[in-house]
Protein backbone atom coordinates (compact mmCIF):
# COMPACT_ATOMS: atom_id res chain seq x y z
CA UNK A 1 0.00 0.00 0.00
CA UNK A 2 2.91 2.59 1.08
CA UNK A 3 4.79 1.79 -1.65
CA UNK A 4 1.38 2.17 -3.94
CA UNK A 5 0.93 5.44 -2.12
CA UNK A 6 4.82 6.41 -3.35
CA UNK A 7 5.03 5.66 -6.44
CA UNK A 8 1.57 7.58 -6.89
CA UNK A 9 3.38 10.48 -5.63
CA UNK A 10 6.43 10.43 -7.59
CA UNK A 11 4.48 9.69 -10.77
CA UNK A 12 2.56 12.93 -9.10
CA UNK A 13 5.62 14.82 -9.14
CA UNK A 14 6.82 13.71 -12.32
CA UNK A 15 3.84 14.82 -14.03
CA UNK A 16 3.95 18.31 -12.29
CA UNK A 17 7.31 18.79 -13.00
CA UNK A 18 7.03 17.40 -16.87
CA UNK A 19 3.89 20.06 -16.59
CA UNK A 20 6.36 22.64 -15.25
CA UNK A 21 9.34 22.17 -17.90
CA UNK A 22 6.89 22.31 -20.36
CA UNK A 23 5.31 25.63 -18.83
CA UNK A 24 8.64 27.36 -18.32
CA UNK A 25 9.60 28.00 -21.84
CA UNK A 26 6.10 30.11 -22.51
CA UNK A 27 6.67 31.71 -19.17
CA UNK A 28 10.25 32.85 -19.61
CA UNK A 29 9.02 33.86 -23.05
CA UNK A 30 6.15 35.93 -21.71
CA UNK A 31 8.72 37.73 -19.24
CA UNK A 32 11.28 38.18 -21.31
CA UNK A 33 8.70 39.84 -23.92
CA UNK A 34 7.26 42.11 -21.01
CA UNK A 35 10.81 43.30 -19.70
CA UNK A 36 11.35 44.48 -23.25
CA UNK A 37 8.49 45.81 -23.83
CA UNK A 38 8.72 47.56 -20.53
CA UNK A 39 12.11 49.03 -21.91
CA UNK A 40 10.80 49.98 -25.23
CA UNK A 41 7.66 51.29 -24.27
CA UNK A 42 9.22 54.59 -22.24
CA UNK A 43 11.48 55.26 -25.41
CA UNK A 44 8.69 55.04 -27.92
CA UNK A 45 6.14 57.11 -25.73
CA UNK A 46 9.14 59.59 -25.26
CA UNK A 47 10.06 59.74 -29.02
CA UNK A 48 5.60 60.11 -29.69
CA UNK A 49 5.89 62.81 -27.83
CA UNK A 50 8.78 64.48 -29.07
CA UNK A 51 7.75 64.01 -32.72
CA UNK A 52 4.21 65.54 -31.66
CA UNK A 53 5.47 68.80 -29.56
CA UNK A 54 8.25 69.53 -32.89
CA UNK A 55 4.96 68.84 -35.32
CA UNK A 56 3.16 71.43 -33.21
CA UNK A 57 6.26 73.89 -32.79
CA UNK A 58 6.23 73.51 -36.85
CA UNK A 59 2.91 74.46 -37.47
CA UNK A 60 3.57 76.99 -34.94
CA UNK A 61 6.56 78.85 -36.23
CA UNK A 62 5.10 78.44 -39.86
CA UNK A 63 1.55 80.28 -38.52
CA UNK A 64 3.75 82.85 -37.22
CA UNK A 65 5.79 83.54 -40.33
CA UNK A 66 5.09 87.29 -41.45
CA UNK A 67 5.15 86.79 -45.18
CA UNK A 68 3.95 89.48 -47.78
CA UNK A 69 0.74 89.57 -48.58
CA UNK A 70 -0.01 87.69 -51.38
CA UNK A 71 3.36 85.31 -50.90
CA UNK A 72 2.12 82.46 -48.79
CA UNK A 73 1.95 80.15 -51.63
CA UNK A 74 5.91 80.84 -52.31
CA UNK A 75 9.16 78.97 -49.80
CA UNK A 76 9.96 82.15 -47.50
CA UNK A 77 13.46 82.05 -48.68
CA UNK A 78 12.47 83.06 -52.43
CA UNK A 79 10.08 85.97 -51.46
CA UNK A 80 12.39 89.08 -51.89
CA UNK A 81 10.79 91.40 -49.74
CA UNK A 82 12.69 95.03 -50.77
CA UNK A 83 14.39 96.39 -53.54
CA UNK A 84 16.60 99.46 -53.87
CA UNK A 85 17.50 101.66 -56.82
CA UNK A 86 20.62 100.99 -57.90
CA UNK A 87 21.32 100.66 -61.38
CA UNK A 88 21.59 97.15 -63.49
CA UNK A 89 23.46 96.87 -67.01
CA UNK A 90 21.51 94.40 -69.05
CA UNK A 91 24.51 92.35 -69.34
CA UNK A 92 27.40 91.19 -67.36
CA UNK A 93 28.19 92.79 -63.38
CA UNK A 94 27.34 96.35 -62.22
CA UNK A 95 30.68 98.36 -61.92
CA UNK A 96 32.09 98.20 -58.70
CA UNK A 97 31.96 101.23 -56.40
CA UNK A 98 34.37 101.85 -53.61
CA UNK A 99 31.54 101.54 -50.91
CA UNK A 100 27.46 100.78 -52.09
CA UNK A 101 25.18 103.45 -52.34
CA UNK A 102 23.60 103.60 -48.06
CA UNK A 103 21.67 107.28 -48.48
CA UNK A 104 19.03 108.56 -50.94
CA UNK A 105 18.71 112.17 -52.31
CA UNK A 106 15.27 112.94 -54.35
CA UNK A 107 14.42 116.12 -56.04
CA UNK A 108 11.54 117.60 -57.80
CA UNK A 109 13.48 119.44 -60.66
CA UNK A 110 12.44 121.50 -63.83
CA UNK A 111 15.08 122.65 -66.81
CA UNK A 112 15.18 126.57 -65.79
CA UNK A 113 16.66 125.38 -62.40
CA UNK A 114 19.25 123.09 -63.96
CA UNK A 115 21.62 125.20 -62.81
CA UNK A 116 21.45 124.87 -59.15
CA UNK A 117 20.35 121.24 -58.98
CA UNK A 118 23.53 120.13 -61.21
CA UNK A 119 25.48 122.03 -58.60
CA UNK A 120 23.75 119.74 -55.51
CA UNK A 121 23.39 116.82 -57.60
CA UNK A 122 27.39 116.78 -58.42
CA UNK A 123 28.04 117.04 -54.58
CA UNK A 124 25.91 114.47 -53.85
CA UNK A 125 26.96 111.93 -56.12
CA UNK A 126 30.60 112.68 -54.98
CA UNK A 127 29.20 111.37 -51.40
CA UNK A 128 27.85 108.26 -53.01
CA UNK A 129 24.13 108.84 -52.85
CA UNK A 130 21.55 107.29 -55.01
CA UNK A 131 20.02 110.53 -56.84
CA UNK A 132 16.32 110.72 -58.15
CA UNK A 133 14.79 113.26 -60.03
CA UNK A 134 11.66 113.97 -60.61
CA UNK A 135 10.60 116.06 -63.47
CA UNK A 136 7.70 117.98 -63.07
CA UNK A 137 8.01 119.61 -66.34
CA UNK A 138 8.27 116.53 -68.34
CA UNK A 139 11.49 117.48 -69.79
CA UNK A 140 14.28 114.51 -69.26
CA UNK A 141 16.39 114.74 -72.42
CA UNK A 142 17.75 118.38 -71.74
CA UNK A 143 19.18 116.82 -69.12
CA UNK A 144 21.63 114.75 -71.29
CA UNK A 145 24.33 117.05 -71.37
CA UNK A 146 25.26 116.57 -68.13
CA UNK A 147 28.26 114.36 -67.66
CA UNK A 148 25.99 112.41 -64.57
CA UNK A 149 22.77 112.24 -66.65
CA UNK A 150 23.12 108.39 -67.18
CA UNK A 151 24.13 107.66 -62.94
CA UNK A 152 20.67 109.37 -61.84
CA UNK A 153 17.44 107.62 -61.73
CA UNK A 154 14.85 109.62 -63.45
CA UNK A 155 11.09 109.84 -62.91
CA UNK A 156 8.49 112.28 -65.12
CA UNK A 157 5.01 113.70 -64.76
CA UNK A 158 3.62 116.29 -65.79
CA UNK A 159 2.92 119.40 -63.29
CA UNK A 160 2.92 117.35 -60.44
CA UNK A 161 4.33 118.30 -56.86
CA UNK A 162 7.43 116.48 -55.04
CA UNK A 163 5.06 115.04 -52.54
CA UNK A 164 3.11 113.43 -54.94
CA UNK A 165 6.20 111.78 -56.16
CA UNK A 166 7.27 110.81 -52.94
CA UNK A 167 4.25 109.23 -52.18
CA UNK A 168 4.02 106.62 -55.94
CA UNK A 169 8.02 106.11 -55.88
CA UNK A 170 9.56 106.34 -52.42
CA UNK A 171 7.66 103.40 -50.80
CA UNK A 172 9.50 102.25 -47.23
CA UNK A 173 10.16 99.25 -49.11
CA UNK A 174 11.79 100.26 -51.90
CA UNK A 175 14.18 102.71 -49.85
CA UNK A 176 14.35 100.21 -47.72
CA UNK A 177 18.18 100.08 -48.34
CA UNK A 178 19.31 103.36 -47.46
CA UNK A 179 19.98 105.01 -43.96
CA UNK A 180 19.10 108.30 -44.53
CA UNK A 181 16.69 110.15 -47.24
CA UNK A 182 17.04 113.32 -48.01
CA UNK A 183 13.63 114.95 -50.10
CA UNK A 184 14.76 118.32 -51.19
CA UNK A 185 13.31 121.03 -53.44
CA UNK A 186 15.38 122.38 -56.02
CA UNK A 187 16.07 126.31 -55.24
CA UNK A 188 18.79 125.14 -52.54
CA UNK A 189 22.29 126.68 -52.71
CA UNK A 190 24.60 123.83 -51.58
CA UNK A 191 28.09 125.73 -51.59
CA UNK A 192 28.53 125.29 -47.63
CA UNK A 193 27.10 122.15 -47.14
CA UNK A 194 28.61 118.66 -46.99
CA UNK A 195 26.31 115.79 -47.05
CA UNK A 196 29.18 113.58 -45.34
CA UNK A 197 29.55 116.01 -42.66
CA UNK A 198 25.91 116.38 -42.33
CA UNK A 199 25.35 112.79 -41.65
CA UNK A 200 27.84 112.46 -38.89
CA UNK A 201 26.05 115.24 -36.86
CA UNK A 202 22.80 113.86 -37.10
CA UNK A 203 23.85 110.58 -36.33
CA UNK A 204 25.66 111.85 -33.33
CA UNK A 205 22.92 114.14 -31.83
CA UNK A 206 20.53 111.31 -32.86
CA UNK A 207 18.47 113.15 -34.85
CA UNK A 208 15.92 111.14 -37.04
CA UNK A 209 14.14 114.14 -38.54
CA UNK A 210 16.35 117.12 -39.69
CA UNK A 211 16.64 119.83 -41.86
CA UNK A 212 20.00 122.44 -42.70
CA UNK A 213 19.77 125.21 -41.51
CA UNK A 214 19.49 128.31 -43.68
CA UNK A 215 21.44 131.46 -44.31
CA UNK A 216 19.78 134.69 -43.67
CA UNK A 217 21.94 136.74 -45.32
CA UNK A 218 21.89 135.02 -48.53
CA UNK A 219 18.52 133.22 -48.84
CA UNK A 220 15.76 135.26 -51.06
CA UNK A 221 13.18 133.56 -48.42
CA UNK A 222 12.95 132.30 -45.17
CA UNK A 223 9.64 131.21 -43.73
CA UNK A 224 10.50 130.29 -40.61
CA UNK A 225 12.65 131.66 -37.95
CA UNK A 226 13.72 128.19 -36.25
CA UNK A 227 15.14 127.48 -39.51
CA UNK A 228 17.84 130.30 -39.73
CA UNK A 229 21.10 129.49 -38.58
CA UNK A 230 22.58 129.67 -35.31
CA UNK A 231 26.36 131.14 -35.59
CA UNK A 232 28.84 128.64 -33.36
CA UNK A 233 25.80 126.36 -33.37
CA UNK A 234 26.15 123.11 -34.29
CA UNK A 235 22.36 122.03 -33.60
CA UNK A 236 19.58 123.54 -32.17
CA UNK A 237 16.03 122.29 -31.38
CA UNK A 238 13.88 125.10 -31.07
CA UNK A 239 13.41 128.79 -31.71
CA UNK A 240 12.63 131.52 -28.83
CA UNK A 241 9.80 134.15 -29.52
CA UNK A 242 6.98 135.50 -27.82
CA UNK A 243 5.01 132.41 -28.25
CA UNK A 244 7.88 130.53 -27.81
CA UNK A 245 10.18 129.65 -25.22
CA UNK A 246 11.94 127.36 -22.92
CA UNK A 247 9.08 125.37 -21.69
CA UNK A 248 7.32 125.18 -25.24
CA UNK A 249 6.84 121.23 -26.17
CA UNK A 250 5.09 121.21 -29.16
CA UNK A 251 5.90 122.70 -33.30
CA UNK A 252 6.07 125.42 -34.51
CA UNK A 253 8.91 126.12 -31.15
CA UNK A 254 10.19 122.93 -31.28
CA UNK A 255 9.62 119.33 -33.14
CA UNK A 256 9.22 120.79 -36.29
CA UNK A 257 11.42 121.26 -39.21
CA UNK A 258 9.92 123.49 -42.77
CA UNK A 259 9.41 120.96 -45.88
CA UNK A 260 11.35 122.66 -47.98
CA UNK A 261 14.47 120.48 -47.44
CA UNK A 262 13.89 117.64 -44.92
CA UNK A 263 16.07 114.60 -44.18
CA UNK A 264 14.27 111.53 -42.95
CA UNK A 265 16.61 108.59 -40.94
CA UNK A 266 15.10 104.89 -42.87
CA UNK A 267 12.87 104.54 -39.67
CA UNK A 268 11.03 107.90 -39.59
CA UNK A 269 10.62 107.90 -43.51
CA UNK A 270 8.63 104.52 -43.26
CA UNK A 271 6.35 106.57 -40.40
CA UNK A 272 5.60 109.86 -43.00
CA UNK A 273 5.16 107.57 -45.96
CA UNK A 274 2.59 106.45 -43.84
CA UNK A 275 0.85 110.00 -42.98
CA UNK A 276 1.57 111.40 -46.89
CA UNK A 277 -2.03 111.54 -48.06
CA UNK A 278 -2.31 110.46 -51.69
CA UNK A 279 -4.34 113.03 -52.74
CA UNK A 280 -2.82 115.93 -51.36
CA UNK A 281 0.03 116.81 -52.94
CA UNK A 282 1.05 119.59 -51.71
CA UNK A 283 1.61 118.00 -47.83
CA UNK A 284 0.49 121.35 -46.30
CA UNK A 285 0.51 120.38 -42.21
CA UNK A 286 2.52 117.59 -42.69
CA UNK A 287 5.06 119.62 -40.92
CA UNK A 288 2.93 119.92 -37.90
CA UNK A 289 2.88 116.28 -37.33
CA UNK A 290 6.20 114.92 -37.94
CA UNK A 291 7.07 114.72 -34.27
CA UNK A 292 5.00 111.57 -34.65
CA UNK A 293 7.41 109.74 -36.82
CA UNK A 294 10.71 110.44 -34.66
CA UNK A 295 11.01 107.43 -32.91
CA UNK A 296 10.60 108.50 -29.31
CA UNK A 297 11.05 112.64 -28.17
CA UNK A 298 10.29 114.81 -30.80
CA UNK A 299 12.21 117.67 -28.74
CA UNK A 300 15.41 115.34 -28.65
CA UNK A 301 14.83 113.53 -31.94
CA UNK A 302 13.92 116.66 -34.93
CA UNK A 303 16.53 119.55 -34.79
CA UNK A 304 17.92 122.01 -37.33
CA UNK A 305 21.64 121.66 -38.10
CA UNK A 306 23.64 124.52 -38.02
CA UNK A 307 26.84 123.22 -38.87
CA UNK A 308 26.23 122.22 -42.29
CA UNK A 309 23.55 125.11 -44.03
CA UNK A 310 22.16 125.56 -47.57
CA UNK A 311 20.56 128.73 -48.98
CA UNK A 312 16.80 128.99 -50.01
CA UNK A 313 16.63 131.09 -53.09
CA UNK A 314 12.69 130.95 -53.18
CA UNK A 315 12.59 130.37 -57.27
CA UNK A 316 9.47 129.47 -58.60
CA UNK A 317 8.53 126.44 -59.78
CA UNK A 318 4.94 124.85 -60.29
CA UNK A 319 2.22 127.21 -61.41
CA UNK A 320 5.00 130.40 -61.50
CA UNK A 321 6.44 132.72 -63.88
CA UNK A 322 10.37 131.67 -64.09
CA UNK A 323 11.00 135.14 -64.15
CA UNK A 324 9.56 136.93 -61.09
CA UNK A 325 10.52 136.21 -57.64
CA UNK A 326 7.80 133.72 -55.97
CA UNK A 327 7.91 130.65 -53.82
CA UNK A 328 6.81 127.14 -55.03
CA UNK A 329 4.47 125.36 -53.05
CA UNK A 330 6.79 122.51 -52.17
CA UNK A 331 9.13 125.29 -50.87
CA UNK A 332 6.21 126.88 -48.79
CA UNK A 333 5.65 125.40 -45.33
CA UNK A 334 2.56 125.31 -42.94
CA UNK A 335 2.52 128.86 -41.91
CA UNK A 336 -1.26 129.11 -41.13
CA UNK A 337 -2.50 129.39 -38.11
CA UNK A 338 0.04 127.69 -35.80
CA UNK A 339 2.58 130.74 -36.87
CA UNK A 340 2.98 134.23 -35.77
CA UNK A 341 4.05 137.57 -37.84
CA UNK A 342 7.63 136.90 -36.27
CA UNK A 343 7.70 133.71 -37.28
CA UNK A 344 7.42 134.36 -41.05
CA UNK A 345 10.34 136.41 -41.84
CA UNK A 346 9.80 137.18 -45.73
CA UNK A 347 6.41 137.36 -47.27
CA UNK A 348 5.40 135.34 -50.85
CA UNK A 349 3.74 137.65 -53.82
CA UNK A 350 1.74 134.85 -55.75
CA UNK A 351 1.75 135.41 -59.26
CA UNK A 352 -0.13 133.98 -62.45
CA UNK A 353 -1.04 130.16 -61.58
CA UNK A 354 1.25 130.39 -57.74
CA UNK A 355 -2.77 132.17 -56.09
CA UNK A 356 -4.69 128.82 -57.60
CA UNK A 357 -1.72 126.68 -56.25
CA UNK A 358 -1.40 128.62 -53.16
CA UNK A 359 -4.95 128.46 -51.97
CA UNK A 360 -5.46 124.76 -53.54
CA UNK A 361 -3.05 124.08 -50.87
CA UNK A 362 -4.86 125.90 -48.24
CA UNK A 363 -7.91 123.58 -49.06
CA UNK A 364 -5.27 120.75 -48.44
CA UNK A 365 -4.23 122.15 -45.39
CA UNK A 366 -7.45 122.23 -43.80
CA UNK A 367 -8.86 118.89 -45.38
CA UNK A 368 -5.57 117.60 -43.67
CA UNK A 369 -6.37 119.13 -40.04
CA UNK A 370 -10.14 117.55 -40.24
CA UNK A 371 -8.67 114.02 -41.53
CA UNK A 372 -5.79 114.04 -38.82
CA UNK A 373 -9.02 115.17 -36.03
CA UNK A 374 -11.36 112.44 -37.34
CA UNK A 375 -8.64 109.96 -37.34
CA UNK A 376 -8.00 110.73 -33.60
CA UNK A 377 -11.38 110.85 -32.64
CA UNK A 378 -11.92 107.42 -34.22
CA UNK A 379 -9.16 104.81 -33.16
CA UNK A 380 -10.11 103.99 -29.67
CA UNK A 381 -6.78 102.10 -29.23
CA UNK A 382 -4.43 105.20 -30.11
CA UNK A 383 -2.30 106.95 -27.37
CA UNK A 384 -1.23 110.43 -28.09
CA UNK A 385 2.18 110.56 -26.61
CA UNK A 386 2.32 114.10 -26.58
CA UNK A 387 -0.94 114.60 -24.10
Amino acid sequence: MKSKEFLSIVADAHSRRSWFCSLLPATLLFIAFFLVCSFLAPDYKERFTIEVFSDSLQNLKCKDQCKPNGSEFLPEAIVSKTTNLELRPLWGSPEKNEGSSVNLIAIPVGIGQKDLVNKTVTKFLSSNFVVMLFHYDGNVDEWKSFEWNHNVIHVSAASQTKWWFAKRFLHPDIVAQYSYIFLWDEDLGVESFDPERYLSIVQSEGLEISQPALDRIKSTEVHHQITTRWRGSIVHRRMYSRSCDENSSAPPCTGWIEMMAPVFSRASWRCVWYMIQNDLIHAWGLDMQLGYCAQGDRTKNVGVVDAEYIIHYGRPTLGGDANKTDVSADDQSSKRQHSTSTEILAPSHPTGHRADVRRQSYREFNMFKKRWKNAVEEDQCWVDPFQ
